[in-house]
């Protein structure tokens, strides 16, 4: 019988290198005696370093199937005694059953297996609940942070390059019973010993409080669940646990007066279906012209999900008998707002444009392909995100009635959108723009590029020519006009 001592607290190698002299010498499971040391009070520094057998030369060489590697990782930081001889049993097996991991039913396999999901458990529960606090003072500008966590297994120097890639820009020490880890902006330092909880606070333990009060919906409290997820030996370390029993105590009479002050009339956006639902006769009043009856009907569609979020629809503007139109992609922001299209930044370089080539904008039709705005909001800005081929194929109906009313001369695409709601093509826009296309009826289609993608360019002087060439595009646009009467 060979004794292997081990300090045993999460190194893989420390088991890896004995497992493979133990078994390249063809020391078979029974024949080895894996001890656990530094307990109960003994120093970790006082383990001794195992005596491992020569390999035999004529053993075959050590091989393992490559999911064997990360379980064994996983395994050796669990607190269960029996791991390491559980583990180089089944190296052992492996070496004559490459397949065996796949039994899911073997008695070895079962047990890694539960042990390495309790260590992966851990971990994740380390990354929900280390609560940092500041400790005063600061190293070379940089502010440091304790916190104190109490896990099941040896999982810090597992868990800790977590911390290090989320916490990189301040100094920060986790320390648990189980070992210690620090971080100085450069070095990852993990240190087997047990730390200390000093057991300060600071003032975003306020914070923790009131957020987490704020989150709590007593209606769906699910105490198994919660504790499930939040079990209670890691209460006494959160600052936001002293909460949970008044909440939990609570939570029925807090669910009745919820019930109490409840609203009793339907949310707004409910009367909004409610009218779209309305036949149009209802919606518009007696005399008004058609035009101004499908603006009024497309105020209430909701054809795609766009009208969700949108402040409202923005329809086409300017005389009913305009001989040229003019189509852009979407509202921005600032259309959304006020309901008009071309008003905010692409639209004052548009107008501009207009004022340079000599064409009146009151004297044009202008509207979208889309009539909601489509964005990302991102804090307090709404960014704008290109309308995609279903939500354009869903308000091409709204489109093609305004062509059908106003029945222009000539239509002018502004941008690769509008030219596929107006035609069905895809094609890139420099290999069509400024080239006149026949529709049906003998309306021409003029294809150029949208007025926002003068204020994409980065380069100034590019900017410069490309407004040029917009330029001639209109002047293009306001001959084209003049002859067709």
């Amino acid at each position: 019988m060979r004794t292997i001592p081990l300090v045993g607290r999460g190194d893989f190698s420390e088991w890896r290198d004995a497992a493979r002299a133990l078994a390249a010498a063809g020391i078979s499971p029974r024949e080895a005696d894996w001890r656990i040391c530094g307990v109960e009070g003994e120093l970790f520094d006082a383990v001794a370093p195992p005596e491992l057998p020569k390999p035999d030369a004529a053993a075959p060489p050590l091989t393992v199937p490559p999911a064997f590697l990360p379980l064994a990782e996983a395994v050796v930081c669990h607190t269960e005694p029996g791991r390491f001889h559980m583990l180089y049993r089944l190296l052992w097996r492996l070496q004559s059953d490459r397949r065996l991991l796949e039994l899911t039913a073997d008695k070895d396999v079962a047990w890694a297996r539960l042990l390495a999901k309790n260590v992966h458990r851990d971990s994740h529960k380390m990354t929900a609940f280390v609560r940092f606090k500041e400790i005063a003072g600061e190293t070379a500008g940089r502010r440091r942070f304790f916190a104190w966590f109490e896990p099941s297994h040896f999982i810090v120097e597992r868990t800790a390059p977590f911390f290090r890639r989320r916490f990189a820009d301040m100094d920060w020490i986790i320390a648990t019973p189980n070992g210690t880890a620090s971080w100085d902006g450069e070095t990852l330092i993990f240190d087997t010993r047990p730390g200390e909880n000093p057991g300060h606070g600071d003032p975003t333990d306020e914070l923790w409080r009131t957020y987490y009060a704020s989150i709590f919906n007593p209606a769906r409290l699910k105490l198994k669940a919660m504790q499930a997820e939040m079990p209670k030996k890691y209460w006494r370390n959160l600052p936001e646990a002293d909460l949970i029993p008044e909440m939990i105590a609570n939570a029925e009479a807090n669910v009745r007066a919820m019930a109490e002050r409840a609203a009793s009339d339907p949310p707004l956006f409910h009367y909004r279906l409610q009218a779209a639902a309305q036949p149009l006769s209802q919606i518009v009043p007696a005399g008004a012209g058609m035009i101004e009856a499908v603006r009024e009907e497309a105020s209430h569609c909701t054809r795609c999900p766009l009208h969700c979020t949108a402040t409202q629809t923005v329809f086409g503007e300017g005389p009913q008998d305009a001989s040229v139109m003019m189509v852009g992609e979407q509202p921005g922001d600032q259309e959304d707002l006020a309901g008009r299209p071309f008003v905010g930044p692409a639209g004052k370089v548009f107008d501009a444009v207009l004022k340079e080539a000599g064409i009146p904008r009151q004297s044009l039709y202008l509207t979208n392909a889309v009539k909601h705005f489509k964005y990302e909001p991102r804090g307090k800005r709404r960014i704008h995100q290109k309308p995609d081929r279903g939500e354009i194929d869903h308000c091409r109906w709204w489109l093609a009635k305004e062509v059908e009313l106003v029945k222009p001369r000539l239509i002018v695409a502004l941008g690769a959108t509008a030219l596929y709601a107006l035609s069905g093509e895809q094609r890139p826009l420099n290999q069509v723009r400024g080239k006149p296309i026949t529709m049906q009826g003998d309306m021409v289609l003029y294809p150029t590029i949208h007025p926002s993608y003068l204020l994409r360019l980065p380069n100034e002087a590019e900017r410069q020519r490309q407004q040029a060439l917009f330029v001639e595009d209109m002047q293009l646009v306001g001959h084209l006009k003049e002859t067709m009467g």
